[in-house]
């Protein structure tokens, strides 16, 4: 069957347009740049969009689970001896964080809004019920004694108090009060002296079923990288905790959200009401996620270094120059006064010496690192897990009695673990998202490959032209002279 030649040549020339056009889109990166404009003009703060859905009431199940560290040598410490603890959990509650109050201002740029927070207690993802007690140091004395240790009139009488009525360094409660709360004797009695004190306490007292304050945030309509960033809480633009500005700054989203088109390069900055302070993650390795892919971003050693590591983090030593350690966050200054030391779980990333002073500390990066899973070409959290320690610093104190000989140690309290895994129904939507992008980006590819199978037609077409010339001529008879 003969070829046409005009056919051949029609046939190389479509193959190296084809080539060029491939290794052009390919250069040029028009397909993702195409996709990634499309995404960022859909990932916007406004109703209507999925992503303001998403924002608003988030669909993934969110966990809270408590893991308290119960006191066995109550008497030993009291006489100089090292604590010994024994870990108890998880006490686990189901976390509703919908978004209230949505307000937008300024054209759409920005959004106010509350983010009330209700936990549910889940028995059976629990070690035991909410009745369960646990032996731990008595942070409402301790409170009181690190407040008044000055005063010798109000320490005299607190003192009094507390031998009489049998209260000491260390308490017994259950889960449940130690969590949202009950009524103190105590801090009763020491209300009638001052009477800003509350006479409950609880760790977590009065934020079940209420919110943080409020939150003015960015839509990224202006700009994707704004895309649900604090511009301010409860009407400031920065903090006034700590001592320098850099510290007060606040930075980033609240951690529930992040712009699409993430890089592994990039530094993700959050938001913690809890911490009272801003923070960062950067990114440590792929991930798959429900057959998505992911990077997780995860704070580094310096986000708690001391300050001698990390010079930025002088701030945070408060009082000025009072710096505790790696690993260690004081925020006494925003819990009201509160001898309260944040920390990782088990004191993972801190200096060796916290762990060795509490007998039972056992810091295991995987299940004590704080991490997040992010798509991103998205933004969307695929999973995460935020886990943070509440600490008592105990010391010795001269005007009180009640602390013995106790050596000076960041007695560890309870630690929790929020974490969340993306819903199958939006995980689904994600892996169709996947699939489009990767289509859309081998387009390119697919037109590189098509001009090659072209260009190799092409060239045996070419040469089967020549091979019957060639054949036809050995095949002539002789001609004898």
């Amino acid at each position: 069957m003969l070829v046409k030649p005009c056919f051949k040549y029609v046939l190389g020339a479509l193959s190296l347009l084809m080539l060029i056009v491939g290794i052009s889109l390919v250069l040029s990166k028009a397909f993702p740049n195409f996709l990634q404009s499309k995404v960022k003009k859909d990932v916007v703060l406004r109703n209507g969009t999925e992503a303001f859905e998403v924002w608003v009431d988030p669909p993934a199940p969110i966990y809270m689970q408590f893991y308290f560290f119960n006191l066995t040598n109550p008497a030993e410490v009291l006489i100089g001896e090292r604590p010994a603890v024994t870990e108890i959990g998880p006490y686990t509650y189901r976390e509703y964080r919908p978004m209230e109050q949505v307000v937008f201002q300024e054209n759409g740029t920005r959004v106010a809004s509350v983010n009330p927070k209700t936990y549910i207690f889940q028995r059976d993802m629990s070690q035991g019920p909410e009745s369960d007690l646990i032996r731990t140091v008595n942070i409402p004395a301790l409170t009181l004694m690190e407040r008044f240790k000055d005063n010798a009139l109000a320490a005299n009488l607190i003192s009094a108090y507390m031998r009489a009525t049998g209260i000491g360094l260390f308490t017994t409660h259950t889960v449940g009060e130690l969590l949202w709360g009950y009524e103190d004797d105590l801090l009763k009695t020491a209300k009638k002296f001052d009477p800003e004190l509350d006479d409950f306490f609880g760790l977590f007292y009065k934020m079940n079923a209420s919110n943080d304050g409020e939150y003015m945030f960015f839509t990224g309509q202006q700009n994707y990288k704004d895309f649900a960033r604090v511009d301010t809480w409860n009407g400031k633009s920065s903090l006034d905790w700590w001592t320098s500005d850099e510290c007060n700054m606040i930075n980033g989203t609240n951690g529930a959200s992040f712009h699409p088109i993430i890089s592994k390069n990039e530094v993700l900055y959050m938001f913690s009401s809890d911490l009272c302070r801003s923070l960062y993650a950067v990114y440590t390795n792929d991930v798959t996620v429900k057959e998505i892919p992911g990077y997780r971003f995860v704070p580094p050693f310096e986000v708690f270094a001391n300050s001698t590591v990390n010079p930025a983090n002088a701030g945070f030593c408060v009082p000025s120059g009072n710096c505790l350690g790696s690993g260690l966050l004081n925020v006494s200054v925003c819990k009201q006064g509160a001898p309260i030391i944040m920390s990782s779980p088990h004191f993972y990333q801190a200096d060796e010496k916290f762990v060795q002073d509490v007998f039972g500390m056992r810091p295991n990066k995987d299940k004590h690192q704080t991490a997040i899973d992010i798509n991103p070409l998205t933004g969307i959290v695929l999973q995460a897990a935020k886990r943070l320690q509440i600490n008592v610093y105990v010391e010795k104190i001269p005007s009180f009695s009640e602390t013995g000989n106790v050596r000076t140690v960041v007695f560890p309290v309870m630690y929790l673990n929020e974490s969340v895994l993306i819903d199958d129904a939006s995980a689904k939507k994600l892996q169709r998202v996947n699939v489009q992008k990767n289509v859309v980006e081998n387009i390119p590819f697919l037109v590189i490959g098509l001009g090659i199978v072209l260009g190799v037609i092409f060239m045996l077409l070419m040469c089967r032209q020549k091979v019957p010339e060639s054949t036809e001529a050995e095949r002539q008879p002789l001609i004898s002279s």
